[in-house]
């Protein structure tokens, strides 16, 4: 069994502790408080569980981080984690959990699907869900803290097969994006099922936001109201795949418009299965900086909404601008063998 941790850098409010002792709903565990009580977590269930300051952050978090880091990419390995993240103002829950779980994807941690459960000033992230609980949006976050405790601890193995959707809105001859693809695809596509799904052709539709019933009238017969690639193409892809990669060209800070439109339609097949049981992988190449922001994007509307489990280490981040440039960073083919066998790891 593995060892369960719980990661509290400073005193939790009493809402956080609430949502503490729900989520970890009597089992055993130790309590870290700060960098030099830090043991070695490698292969531990890990609760993160953060109360923000003022300006969003947790000055003893960053201190635990960065020992974790210093301790090399592998510090993590074999691990698992969710987090409690609670604010006394109405903002930055989301983007510190992004933050958090970046960071320690990048040292071998895995996160299961929808793993950080928020909570802001007034509570009114939950109203929504009101509508389906009929509770005080207290009980409804508490409730929400036992499950992601289940689901951090849970033993359950899923049937993974070996068939990737690869979902991309690349220009073959051109994009750097594609190129660093096929570097890795070259070691992949002898051992595993490829399906590519070229998002290209026109402008896909944005979801419109669809009433919830219509919505979910439409995701019961895995379509959606707005049709097309989406629903033609997309949406058998990932039904079939166990593994979901993403092709990621970084032009503004932003994931491009039809992979952002294509994330968004997924709500109605979403309605009628979570994915669980899907991992998601990405290839991110920018033509200056910030690959950071759109893993961050990535994180935050697939694993920590959609439900996609989060693999160690799930992203590959290069820096190329011009056609082909791609080929002149240093020991890129290296890199994407050693990311495709990572792939295959962790399928």
């Amino acid at each position: 069994m593995r060892p369960f941790t719980l990661i509290l850098p400073s005193q939790p409010s009493q809402l956080l502790q609430k949502m503490i002792d729900r989520a970890v709903n009597g089992e055993d565990f130790n309590i870290v408080s700060s960098e030099e009580s830090l043991p070695d977590l490698k292969g531990h269930n890990i609760l993160f569980a953060v109360e923000l300051n003022s300006i969003g952050i947790n000055p003893k978090l960053n201190s635990i981080l960065e020992e974790l880091v210093s301790r090399g990419k592998d510090s993590l390995k074999n691990s698992r984690a969710s987090i409690l993240i609670h604010s006394g103002f109405d903002n930055f829950t989301k983007t510190a959990a992004q933050d958090i779980v970046f960071i320690v994807n990048q040292l071998g941690c895995t996160f299961p699907g929808r793993p950080v459960i928020e909570a802001n000033q007034n509570l009114d992230n939950y109203i929504p869900l009101r509508k389906i609980y009929d509770l005080p949006l207290e009980d409804i976050c508490l409730q929400k803290s036992e499950e992601l405790g289940r689901r951090l601890l849970s033993t359950q193995m899923y049937f993974r097969n070996r068939t990737i959707a690869v979902l991309h809105s690349s220009n073959k001859g051109t994009s750097n994006t594609y190129s660093l693809w096929e570097m890795i695809k070259e070691h992949l596509q002898d051992k595993v099922h490829i399906n590519e799904v070229y998002l290209g052709n026109g402008t896909i539709t944005d979801c419109r936001g669809c009433s919830y019933r219509t919505c979910k009238y439409f995701g019961k017969q895995a379509k959606c109201f707005y049709g097309g690639v989406v629903v033609e193409e997309v949406y058998p892809a990932i039904q079939d795949a166990s593994t979901i990669i993403l092709l990621c060209p970084n032009y503004n800070d932003m994931i491009t418009a039809n992979i952002v439109a294509t994330i968004n339609r997924l709500t109605a097949l979403f309605r009628k299965t979570k994915f669980y049981d899907k991992k998601i992988f990405a290839v991110i190449v920018s033509g200056y900086s910030g690959g950071d922001a759109l893993a961050k994007q990535l994180i935050s509307s697939l694993n920590m909404n959609k439900t996609f489990e989060l693999p160690p280490e799930f992203s590959i981040m290069a820096t190329a601008n011009d056609p082909g440039s791609i080929n002149n960073v240093p020991k890129i083919r290296e890199k994407a063998q050693v990311y495709a066998n990572h792939i295959l790891e962790n399928m």
